[in-house]
């Protein structure tokens, strides 16, 4: 392949193993930054926290996430099938009970997910403390100007 050249149309670095992160926001049907977009929206990550090792129906997971309209959840749950991360299963019954799941993909991005919480969980402190001292610096500069 020729120096420069892309992998595919979508593909997001070079043909080296140097890329520039900046790629993913500035190159049109990037599909990592699709994926990113994706799997770091706020309701695609409490979906996927609350189906971990569970089975969830959909009024479950509306209940259980504040906020979120109807429209929104059926959204995101069908995104998140599309990309191979929740299966959707049907049960022929009246009236039709649907059931979601993690599948083994989705697994391995709760876990991934399960270690920025931790992070957050860990570093709470000092972000709460750099925020005082941001507002505080702020405020004293609104003053003075």
């Amino acid at each position: 392949m020729e120096e420069g050249t892309l992998k595919s149309p979508t593909h997001c670095t070079g043909t080296d193993d140097d890329y520039e992160v900046m790629q993913w926001d500035t190159r049109q049907g990037c599909e990592v930054r699709q994926i990113l977009d994706r799997v770091a929206d706020k309701w695609s990550l409490l979906v996927i926290a609350l189906l971990d090792r569970r089975t969830l129906r959909f009024s479950e997971l509306r209940r259980q996430i504040e906020g979120i309209s109807q429209r929104m959840l059926t959204v995101t749950l069908r995104q998140l099938e599309r990309d191979g991360l929740i299966k959707r299963t049907v049960h022929p019954v009246v009236p039709p009970r649907v059931e979601y799941e993690l599948t083994p993909l989705g697994g391995t991005l709760h876990n991934t997910i399960r270690t920025l919480v931790t992070w957050t969980e860990a570093h709470q402190s000092e972000i709460s403390d750099a925020r005082t001292e941001y507002d505080q610096r702020a405020s004293a500069q609104a003053e003075a100007s």
